[in-house]
């Protein structure tokens, strides 16, 4: 190691560090039969793995099969496997539905059953419902408020009415690209600013 190296502590590390790509996880906010929400996952992921900005990953709380909060010893493996997710990503999409002008209670359980995992990150928002899931968002940017979660301003919205075939099928109208896009440009520049602070 040279002088300067040692001296500022290690650049070619720092460089190493600072050229890591970021993990983003691209949350499924819903667990019902029938549900709508990997379609939406499946292709803001399509639209972010061609960036190659990030390393992006579908992340279905479904699989996790968490308990109620509060009736539980905490002690189920789906929690600490949820845990240790969270804590391995840097940034977070939630595919977030309306349900009674409101988040679903799956996502919002899982998001109680984390705390610290949580703090110090970044989060865009792509909603869904018959007013765009608008209302859902709204409060869940209350949420992650609380939980130390930074959410970006640009927020897509998609409507049952227009964006997805009979209200089943997802044919989104080409004008929510530009959108998703300007969302990630957010999400990956507050991430990284954020993670200094991890």
């Amino acid at each position: 190691m040279g002088f300067l190296e040692k001296l500022f502590g290690g650049s070619k590390h720092k460089e190493e560090k600072t050229m890591t790509k970021l993990n983003i996880g691209i949350i499924l906010g819903s667990t019902r039969q029938g549900r709508l929400s990997p379609q939406v996952g499946e292709w803001v992921k399509a639209i972010a793995d061609k960036r190659e900005d990030a390393n992006y990953e579908i992340v279905d709380i479904a699989e996790f099969k968490l308990p109620f909060l509060g009736e539980t010893d905490g002690q189920e493996p789906g929690i600490k496997a949820w845990s240790e997710k969270l804590a391995s990503l840097d940034g977070f999409v939630f595919i977030t539905q309306e349900y009674n002008h409101s988040i679903t209670g799956a996502l919002k359980n899982a998001l109680d059953l984390a705390r610290v995992e949580w703090n110090n990150k970044a989060a865009g928002i792509v909603s869904y419902g018959s007013t765009g899931g608008a209302r859902a968002a709204e409060h869940l940017r209350g949420i992650l408020g609380e939980l130390l979660v930074a959410d970006v301003r640009t927020h897509p919205t998609l409507s049952l009415f227009t964006d997805f075939e009979n209200g089943s099928v997802f044919k989104p109208a080409e004008l929510h690209l530009d959108n998703v896009n300007a969302m990630l440009d957010q999400v990956i520049a507050w991430s990284g600013a954020l993670k200094t602070l991890r």
